[in-house]
């Protein structure tokens, strides 16, 4: 009896790469994470002709579309999703310089670290399946204090703003935020995840929805798109988990 050969991460990633020879080497960068080579292959298909936008969605978001999918089967790890997020992101940026107008997203996610903590990789891959999905991040990186989280959301006017927080500390920031986002008037979904908070203390929390699984977030912001509540989404993304 012959044993089937498992395909590795690069067979899997080659059978899903865009059939046109320029889009399929952006892809292929990005999946290899390096950054040097996004840059040439963006720079050879907009010699070719091109429009650097349509290489965002075609080029850039196909190869990590592949990375994060990959992730979610467990086939990639944490340094593959950080490696290929780094190199799209320079790609966009790239793309961004050379185009005449601004790409169009689905909606719009502002992204955090609490106040306090330093540790942003859960941040870090939500950020990256987020764009990966087509959402534009507005990411504020780490150890942000209240006041510019709200004055983000303030300016951005996101469909859902997301908080993370490694340290149990972060529940008292997690807190306080929601709580201005009620003074304010803005009640967009506040995901909340990380190891320093629980379902029951997110859920107690007039915006908050409790994420465990950060493969669940493009789900979400897709679902916030239709008009789904917080609610429904708690009911479905939530306390419907085991």
């Amino acid at each position: 009896m012959k044993i089937k050969k498992q395909k590795s991460p690069e067979e899997l990633a080659s059978e899903r790469y865009p059939s046109d020879p320029y889009e399929r080497k952006i892809a292929e960068a990005v999946f290899n994470g390096d950054e040097d080579a996004v840059i040439r292959a963006l720079k050879e298909a907009i010699d070719f002709g091109f429009n650097p936008l349509s290489l965002i969605n075609q080029g850039l978001l196909c190869g990590m579309d592949i990375v994060s999918t990959l992730y979610e089967e467990g086939i990639l790890y944490l340094p593959d999703i950080i490696m290929a997020s780094n190199a799209m992101k320079d790609g966009i940026e790239f793309c961004k310089k050379l185009a005449s107008k601004a790409p169009d997203f689905k909606g719009k996610v502002v992204s955090y670290v609490v106040e306090g903590d330093i540790h942003d990789i859960g941040k870090t891959i939500v950020c990256a399946l987020l764009v990966a999905k087509g959402f534009e991040v507005i990411d504020l990186g780490k150890d942000v204090p209240v006041n510019e989280v709200i004055d983000s959301v303030k300016k951005e006017q996101p469909i859902m703003l997301s908080g993370t927080a490694l340290l149990t500390m972060g529940k008292h920031s997690l807190k306080e935020v929601n709580e201005r986002l009620l003074e304010e008037g803005i009640r967009i979904p506040f995901l909340c995840g990380g190891r320093g908070v629980n379902k029951d203390f997110v859920s107690n929390l007039e915006l908050g929805l409790y994420c465990e699984d950060g493969a669940s977030v493009p789900k979400i912001a897709e679902e916030i798109l239709k008009g789904t509540t917080i609610e429904e989404l708690r009911d479905k993304y939530v306390f419907s988990s085991k």
